[in-house]
């Protein structure tokens, strides 16, 4: 008799299950990023940072010292899963009127920073520069025109 009862409690939680799985009949509506995100077009001067470390910049040495920020036109072609390619672009980092290196940029709208990173943005107009994962990574982050520039270097040997 107790299996009979365990077997109809098995039964019902099943039917429920199935009831409750056959009510949904649409995805959930997803952000839409790209439409969202209206990435600047063509080079866009970010502001001065000043890297306190010495970095790789794609792929190679970037030295301490203060840089004009510039995000280029050139795309990034994201090898990342549901990356918007308009959103990924490179960044120079210029000192004395040359290029000193680059490295990918993601640009990530005002609405969607509090779902990309956890810290408080820099001001408006601003940036900081933060050691990350136990001082491995070092990421710029850059508030302009309503949009924040996210840029990740391994840190370099000093």
């Amino acid at each position: 008799m107790k299996n009979q009862w365990v077997f109809v409690g098995v039964l019902v939680a099943a039917l429920a299950a199935s009831d409750a799985f056959a009510q949904h009949t649409a995805p959930n509506q997803q952000p839409t990023t790209a439409e969202a995100a209206k990435a600047p077009a063509g080079e866009v001067a970010l502001g001065n940072v000043r890297i306190p470390r010495s970095v790789m910049a794609d792929g190679k040495p970037l030295a301490a010292g203060t840089y004009q920020v510039r995000l280029t036109a050139d795309p990034a072609k994201p090898d990342a899963v549901g990356a918007t390619e308009e959103l990924s672009r490179w960044a120079e980092f210029v000192q004395g009127g040359n290029v000193r290196g680059r490295e990918v940029v993601t640009i990530v709208p005002a609405g969607e920073s509090k779902f990309v990173v956890q810290d408080a943005p820099p001001p408006s107009g601003g940036s900081k520069v933060q050691m990350l994962r136990g001082n491995e990574y070092m990421r710029v982050w850059i508030n302009r025109g309503g949009n924040h520039y996210l840029i990740h270097f391994p840190v370099g040997a000093n």
